[in-house]
């Protein structure tokens, strides 16, 4: 795997909220992140409220690589560019697991096809965002676009296969 050119750790807030459904009371999402966080040996209560409760759930490092690049400008060009918090299903607790934080809606995308791991994506705070594009404007080679170039139909070539 390739060496990230930056990286920077990441607290996850999770939220537990209640729910009006037949065969759950209650949902997990991720609803934020924030750069400097401690380590989170054990799930850490951050605030309460009838319905909810927000915990300190992991701190995690949000990897950077030149390889991305493209990705990460088409975050930062939305209106509100976004972290994305992969987690795995819930365990024996019932908690989701936090195990990825990315700036690349590529990557995030990776995590979504799959049934153990879901995808939240949060508001990507102001100090990341920055380091984000100043690695992008440091870093980011355009890729010019090349046209797939199809060979003429052989049909000595396609009665080989048959």
């Amino acid at each position: 795997m390739a060496k990230p050119l930056q990286s920077l750790m990441l607290g996850v807030v999770m939220e537990r909220r209640a729910i009006a459904h037949a065969w759950a009371d209650h949902s997990w999402r991720a609803v934020a992140v924030f750069p400097g966080a401690p380590a989170a040996a054990d799930w850490r209560l951050l605030a309460e409220r009838p319905g909810w409760a927000r915990y300190h759930a992991a701190t995690l490092p949000l990897a950077l690589y030149r390889t991305e690049t493209e990705g990460y400008r088409a975050n930062l060009s939305q209106p509100h560019p976004l972290v994305y918090v992969a987690c795995r299903a819930a365990g024996t607790d019932d908690r989701p697991e936090p195990f990825l934080v990315t700036a690349c809606p590529y990557e995030a995308e990776d995590y979504e096809v799959g049934a153990d791991e879901r995808v939240d994506a949060v508001a990507m705070p102001a100090p990341v965002a920055a380091l984000v594009a100043r690695l992008v404007a440091d870093h980011h080679v355009e890729q010019p676009f090349r046209k797939r170039q199809r060979k003429p139909h052989d049909p000595r070539r396609a009665s080989r296969h048959g």
